[in-house]
This record gives structure tokens, sequence and C-alpha cells, in this order.
């Protein structure tokens, strides 16, 4: 066989070759092959909270990459549905060498929010990824949700290389003031339960707001200036600037946090570092 006809044959193998694995990288990600390195490696001690803001048409794969910009161990997501927790977690796993294993607790079933078949639509609520595995978890929808279903969820993981229970939560929108205080009446109890417990999400309440103060009696935030006092130095996690996303911590003890502001949500992502005894 000649030359030319060799490498002939040999592009048209390899083209079907590509077209048989199909892209090396997800269709519409800003990455390309150069670009999907490995990030850093997951921080034992490091727990975050970041509200997806669905459907507001964000990219898995760049909120994949704000995830693995500061790999935590475990990361409480909310207004989220299935399917897009599911390939963000592919995106950390394959861009980035991050392994997460993940749990769901969908309060609602939304075709129009979380696609799916109109028979049998996405869930759409909490979730949490975590780099150890989970176990005894539990999924629970507040007897009010307010203007829509609402809940929380909780598992067993370790943070820190300590057992440890996590809650993460969503609560009523805001101007739902009474609902909400109705939602911490059932959250704060399940929260005292516990010696060690980390509670993470979008409470949207500010931390003076009434509706707060039982989470503030079982619990303390993350920002040891943060309290519900009118004049606590709260750093906002919202694009309105106000604070509604927190990490409540109960037996153990914060090492520093930050907040993230990100392009794809209205909400900041909130870390906590952490030290378990």
């Amino acid at each position: 066989m000649s030359g030319g006809r060799t490498q002939l044959l040999v592009g048209a193998v390899i083209a079907v070759c590509l077209l048989l694995i199909g892209p090396s990288t997800p269709s519409g990600s800003p990455f390309t092959a150069s670009r999907a390195v490995q990030a850093a490696d997951l921080v034992p001690n490091r727990v975050m909270t970041w509200n997806l803001c669905n459907p507001c048409g964000a990219s898995n794969a760049d909120r994949a990459a704000e995830i693995a910009a500061y790999a935590p161990q475990v990361i409480a997501l909310q207004e989220a549905c299935v399917p897009d927790v599911e390939r963000i977690r592919d995106y950390l796993k394959s861009l980035f060498g991050l392994t997460y294993h993940a749990k769901y607790g969908a309060v609602l079933r939304s075709w129009g929010r979380c696609g799916g078949a109109p028979w049998r639509p996405g869930g759409y609520g909490q979730a949490i990824l975590s780099a150890a595995p989970m176990s005894d978890a539990v999924t629970a929808r507040y007897p009010d949700g307010g203007s829509e279903a609402r809940g929380y969820m909780a598992v067993t993981t370790t943070v820190d290389g300590r057992r440890v229970r996590v809650l993460n939560t969503h609560l009523a929108e805001r101007r739902q003031e009474p609902v909400r205080a109705r939602q911490t009446a059932v959250l704060a109890p399940e929260v005292s339960r516990y010696d060690r417990v980390i509670v993470l999400g979008d409470f949207n309440a500010v931390p003076e707001s009434p509706e707060l103060a039982r989470m503030w009696a079982v619990a303390k935030d993350a920002d040891p200036h943060c309290g519900p006092s009118p004049t606590g130095d709260c750093e906002a996690t919202t694009d309105w600037q106000s604070t509604f996303d927190y990490v409540f911590l109960r037996g153990i003890t914060p090492l520093g946090h930050a907040v993230h502001p990100s392009r794809y949500s209205d909400h900041h992502m909130l870390q906590a570092d952490l030290d378990i005894p």
C-alpha cells in the first residue's frame, strides 16, 4: 500500500474513533483539553453552601469549576435539580479529578425547572455532595412551605476526620416571615438532638430576623462576628447585599470563613473551615 493511501486510512480510522468516543469536554463547556487540569486536593475540614439559582440557566460545567476552585469536603446545594447535580458531579470528576458522593433531598418534582419527561419530571430541592460516604440520610418537608414546598435534608458523613451530622435547608421566600418561623420551629429541635452538627443553607432571612431566634439558641455562625444583633458584622451573601446564607455550628469550632461571589447565581458561595473535636 502506498504512503498516501496509508495516511488516508489512518486518518479515516481516527475520525471514526472520535465519532464513537465523542468530545473530550462537555458540550458548551468553556474548558478545552488544555484547561481541564486537576484542581487542588479536597480540603478535609472545609464545608460550603450555595444556592444554585434554578432556573437560572447557568452551565453545569461552570458551576463545577466554581466548586472545584475551593475543593470543599462537603457542599450543600439549594434550588438544586437532580439532573443538574448529577452533571456537576460528573464534571467535578472528569475535569478536576474531584470525586464526590451525592444525596438528594428533593421536595417537589418540576418539569419546568428540572426537565425530564413530562410524566417523570426531575426532582428539585436540596442536595449534598460529600467526599466521604454518607449514611442515615433523611429528607423532610416542612408542614408549611409557603409559596412552594420547602424542607431540609440530613446525612451523617466525615468532616475533619470526624463523623458529624450535616443538615441542609432552604426556608420560605422573602416576605414570608411567619412561615419561616414555623419552619425553624421544626428545624431547631432537630439540630439540638446532636452534640456536633453543621447546618448549611439559604434561610432567606437576615441575622436579626425574629424567625432565626430559634437557630441562634441552638447554634452559632461560622463567622464569630456574625450574630442576631442588628449591629453584628455579617458579610452579605447575595447580589442584593443581604445575609441569607449560613453555616450554623453546634459543638464545632470555626477556623475561618469566606464569601465568594459568583457569576452563575444571585447567591454567593459561603465557605467555612472547621475544627471538629
